[in-house]
């Protein structure tokens, strides 16, 4: 899945903030909750309109991108 396909960024839409597709509910809302301590089951219990596919996708994109060891090359 493409972040394209569960994320909508939209400056009509919370001026830009990057949301879940078909929601306003911001991306960072999801991240909010696990840095709590909350699990991704609360997070879903409080958003159930949002697919848990699209939040497992955020994980995955997320993981994918802090992986990508050139966003690191220059940063001494």
């Amino acid at each position: 899945m493409k972040a394209s396909d569960v994320i909508t960024v939209d400056k009509d839409i919370l001026g830009g903030i990057p949301v879940f597709k078909g929601t306003r509910v911001p991306v960072k809302n999801l991240f909010d909750y696990l840095e709590e301590g909350d699990s991704l089951q609360d997070f879903l219990n409080d958003f159930d309109y949002i697919p848990k596919e699209y939040c497992l996708a955020v994980l995955k994109i997320s993981e994918q991108l802090l992986a990508d060891k050139s966003l690191y090359e220059n940063s001494n």
